[in-house]
């Protein structure tokens, strides 16, 4: 048995995901992707002094279809937090999050992987501001663009119940068609709008006893994600092997090396120095309002394959690809509506049309 062999990953991912509103989380500033720099900023997501922030309905709404969408159980009562760091990128020196009163916690997925179904655990899912964006220019430096600061967020933060690189793409795939499904973000992982950290450590085999992690933040493509699980888990069984220690840190994902390298030691809560933020009162969701949200949740891609093999005896393979996209589905149904035979209907889709 080879060193990689006598050992099992153990990965838990943190996803970040931008909610698709038209403004930003606390002023009315707009969201839209790619307009020229430091041309979406305010005093209030820039931290300018006197300026106070007002939270988004519409980011609350998302961030709760998201949580209906993935088994959450919806908080009644949620508040928001101050997280204190000091980045370029951040003007006001600090990040309104949630830390110990998120809006939703204890969800799950479903994934499909070829060892077979599984259950993966979410943990909690908070809403949060975007920071701002660095711009690196080789042989000038650094410049600073703060029109993401401020651009709503979910943070979806799962169980560690991953073992594989398989497993955590089956599971991201899994989580943007819920996402998209919902309408809550165009889940663009080109444009940032969906980014992943990877919490990951190895133990060997047989042993509960979890391992020191680390992790590798902002990765931002399913490959990315996939390889920079494989680098670093064999990086890391190699140091236990070698008898050295790993180090609980957080490390970057480097494209053109395929490895991955220290930024800095991994910060605890306490580092942060959270407190309740004192510029907005406790979200309170009333039952009316959580029924109401959940009588627009849409029929999501798992039922509606479900739906299609039962009423129309479609292959498991047709459903698969009718239901890939929200709109192709939509599609798929006022053609049968109209009259066609759903399994003429789906080999047109999947063939011509």
């Amino acid at each position: 048995m080879s060193a990689r062999d006598r050992y099992e990953m153990v990965i838990g991912l943190e996803v970040h995901c931008e909610l698709k509103t038209a403004s930003k989380i606390f002023c009315s500033c707009p969201t839209a992707f790619g307009a020229e720099p430091n041309t979406q900023c305010c005093p209030v997501c820039t931290g300018m002094p006197g300026a106070l922030p007002v939270l988004n309905r519409q980011a609350v709404a998302y961030a709760v279809k998201a949580g209906l969408a993935t088994n959450c159980r919806i908080a009644s009562h949620s508040r928001q937090d101050r997280k204190n760091y000091f980045y370029p990128d951040l003007p006001k020196g600090y990040q309104i999050s949630q830390l110990d009163q998120p809006l939703c916690e204890n969800g799950f997925l479903e994934i499909e992987t070829e060892a077979g179904s599984k259950r993966i655990g979410i943990t909690r899912i908070h809403i949060e501001e975007d920071a701002g964006k660095l711009v690196h220019i080789e042989g000038q430096g650094t410049l600073v663009d703060c029109n993401r600061c401020g651009v709503p967020l979910i943070e979806i933060v799962s169980e560690p119940d991953l073992r594989s690189a398989e497993e955590a793409k089956a599971y991201l795939r899994k989580l943007r068609a819920v996402l998209l499904y919902t309408g809550v973000s165009d889940c663009r992982m080109n444009e940032g709008s969906m980014r992943c950290d990877v919490n990951l450590s190895v133990r060997r085999r047989g042993v509960e006893t979890l391992g020191t992690r680390t992790e590798m933040k902002n990765l931002n493509s399913f490959k990315a994600i996939s390889r920079a699980i494989q680098y670093e888990a064999r990086r890391q069984i190699e140091l236990i092997e070698e008898g050295k220690r790993v180090v609980q840190e957080t490390r970057r994902w480097d494209e053109n090396k395929d490895a991955t390298y220290a930024m800095r030691s991994k910060e605890n809560a306490q580092d942060y120095r959270y407190f309740p933020e004192p510029d907005i009162p406790p979200l309170e969701l009333s039952e009316e309002y959580l029924e109401r949200l959940r009588a627009e949740q849409p029929e999501l891609a798992e039922a509606k394959r479900a739906r299609y093999q039962a009423d129309w005896d479609l292959p498991v393979y047709d459903t698969e690809m009718i239901t890939s996209q929200k709109a192709l589905a939509g599609f798929f149904e006022e053609v049968v509506a109209l009259g066609a035979a759903p399994k003429q209907a789906a080999n047109w889709i999947m063939g011509e049309v």
